[in-house]
């Protein structure tokens, strides 16, 4: 009798706490009716905004407080409009548009009237401003940039608008939130929480003491710290070397997906979109179009991949069984297919098995391994999707699903694709032969070409690359970054592969820009750069790839460059990965000569040249 009477005071209990706490959530409104009462006045008082560390415990991005001068319309009061604007260095014409504005906004909720108020100027207007009813300044939080890199990965913040502030009512005129990159991408943890005042005011308007004494005042939460996996030194050696160039670098740890670097050519100071200047300075950098540095090349830039794919062309043949590893191809200097159709190649040994192939980058050789995993099944459309399905475990042809907000999804053509190019699917294996080599209809952004350079110093997996490594207060971070990711492709396959990129420095294409004591795999690109202009196709200077991990065995960094119109693979791409990667293992530079060489070194000459003429045949 007693396990019963105890077993329904505990039911009653739990559901008298269930109803009052549904009772609170759903029906009751008197939060909100405390903003609309007229009696009673809300204040905020908004927290520190999380820090952002690098992955060796560097601070990146820490706070400075700002005040801005609020305006709660209804509670003007008749005023020396000339003497206040004096004061704001403002003109009347303006100080009126945005007092309009507040009211058209809302005239019981506070609206900005100038903001992010300097320290000097703060201490100016606040020993003045009990003489204008209905103004105050309130006190945030602005960031600090420690560092004059990294832009495109830490983003920046800035004010709502009114999309926002319908979309996410926690939001209210004049407060900010993160804008692209980690800012962006987490938000609600660097957020905080906002502290809430109530304040009850007399019939004449007056503050009369804190409403209820207190009772529904909450504290400000200051937001989570982050910890990124950026290396910040490694970070903001990438961008010296991409100076005067355009294109991007990304660098991953392989066993983990940890980004080590995510830079993008020409980027700019982030600290230029801070403070009073920042809408001056997001137009001009907004409106560059030509150097576009508010464009993340690293991650939205989708460009044809060149000769790193042929390393996936090579995997993907051997999966198919249609060659393996030893089986020499002989190429007389270049690919010849359809009615005297040839894809060149540069002079190099003949004939070549994979390893050789790899590392002298044969056109013939991998145009061969294509078209004969295509062919190998009944139809061009079933090779061609079974091609597909490869490259897709690759996380190619789609978002990777990493934690930054931007981004594009590149291309991995299917069957489809050509039965929409060709008329009544009549096509075959020659038409997409382009595709060997990563031209074709064949496009990845740098990231998706370092993710799939890790995957194969990994002999066959990847995580998800991420920039996230630590949020304050737990030590997990989300699943979907932990969960190995396996290709499609026997691990026994990679070997072969490997090892020829191995050769690509020893003997290969890329033999003289090598790094003393580091056993660098790696694999050099050029892919052909066509525009259009006034509906006709233009050929550019053909840009520079490159993509490689090291060391070869337990690789520590594998990372891919892309430099835009910068003629060959090993010319600058090779170099920039080189450098990086000597520069995160060892700490220090030993080849002088190549890091002056590209230091010193500019394209801009380069991008300011007119169209040019005939194509760049070969693929290197």
């Amino acid at each position: 009798m007693r396990k019963i009477l105890l077993l329904v005071v505990v039911l009653i209990t739990g559901v008298v706490f269930a109803g009052r706490l549904f009772y609170l959530q759903v029906y009751d409104t008197s939060f909100q009716q405390l903003s609309q009462n007229n009696a009673v006045k809300v204040l905020y008082d908004y927290p520190q905004r999380g820090y952002i560390f690098d992955r060796n415990g560097e601070l990146l991005v820490s706070n400075q407080p700002s005040y801005d001068v609020m305006v709660i319309p209804r509670e003007v009061k008749p005023l020396d409009t000339t003497e206040f604007c004096k004061l704001l260095k403002i003109t009347k014409g303006r100080f009126d548009t945005i007092l309009q504005k507040a009211h058209v906004y809302s005239p019981r909720l506070p609206s900005v009237v100038i903001p992010q108020l300097t320290k000097s100027e703060y201490a100016f207007l606040s020993e003045k401003m009990y003489k204008y009813e209905g103004f105050y300044i309130q006190k945030r939080s602005l960031r600090d940039y420690q560092v004059a890199h990294s832009a495109n990965v830490l983003g920046y913040i800035a004010e709502v608008n009114k999309r926002i502030i319908k979309e996410n009512p926690y939001y209210q005129m004049g407060e900010l939130i993160g804008k692209q990159g980690v800012e962006l991408q987490y938000e609600e943890l660097l957020r905080g929480v906002k502290g809430v005042k109530y304040i009850q005011k007399d019939r004449f308007n007056r503050d009369i003491g804190p409403f209820n004494n207190g009772a529904f005042d909450t504290l400000p939460k200051k937001g989570k710290d982050l910890t990124l996996t950026i290396d910040e030194k490694l970070q903001e050696y990438g961008e010296k070397l991409m100076v005067n160039k355009r294109g991007g670098i990304v660098a991953i740890e392989p066993e983990t997906g940890e980004i080590l670097s995510l830079v993008t050519a020409p980027n700019y100071d982030p600290g230029l979109l801070v403070g009073r200047e920042r809408s001056k300075n997001f137009t001009r950098l907004w409106y560059d179009t030509i150097a576009k540095p508010l464009f993340d090349r690293g991650l939205q830039g989708e460009y044809p991949p060149g000769s790193p794919f042929k390393t996936l062309t090579a995997l993907i043949g051997m999966q198919e069984a249609v060659i393996d590893s030893q089986e020499h191809i002989a190429c007389h200097g270049g690919y010849f297919y359809g009615r005297g159709r040839k894809l060149a190649c540069h002079r190099h040994p003949s004939p070549l098995a994979m390893v050789g192939g790899i590392a002298n980058s044969c056109n013939t050789y991998f145009c061969t391994v294509y078209r004969r995993s295509i062919e190998k099944y009944p139809t061009p459309q079933k090779g061609m999707n079974a091609w597909e399905n490869h490259l897709e475990s690759f996380g190619l042809g789609h978002y990777l699903g990493y934690d930054l907000p931007s981004g594009r999804p590149g291309k991995i053509p299917d069957a489809e694709t050509y039965n929409r190019m060709y008329p009544n699917n009549n096509w075959y294996a020659t038409a997409t032969i382009s595709n060997a080599i990563g031209q074709g209809e064949v496009l990845m952004t740098p990231i998706q070409m370092a993710n799939f350079t890790a995957a194969i110093a990994n002999r066959g997996w990847y995580y998800t690359p991420h920039v996230i490594k630590k949020i304050e207060g737990t030590d997990t971070i989300p699943s979907e970054y932990t969960t190995k990711h396996q290709t499609t492709i026997d691990p026994k396959y990679f070997e072969p592969v490997v090892e020829g990129m191995h050769q690509v420095y020893t003997s290969g294409t890329a033999y003289y820009i090598g790094i003393p004591d580091i056993e660098i795999c790696g694999k050099t690109g050029t892919a052909e750069n066509f525009i259009r202009v006034d509906g006709k196709r233009m050929q550019l200077t053909d840009h520079s790839i490159f993509v490689a991990f090291a060391p070869k065995d337990n690789p520590k960094i594998a990372l891919a460059v892309f430099v835009e119109n910068g003629y060959w693979g090993s010319r600058w791409a090779g170099r920039i990965a080189g450098l990086m990667i000597e520069k995160y293992l060892k700490g220090e530079i030993t080849r002088k000569d190549m890091e002056k060489y590209v230091l010193e070194g500019s394209l801009e000459e380069e991008y300011a040249k007119p169209y040019s003429g005939e194509p760049f045949k070969i693929n290197r």
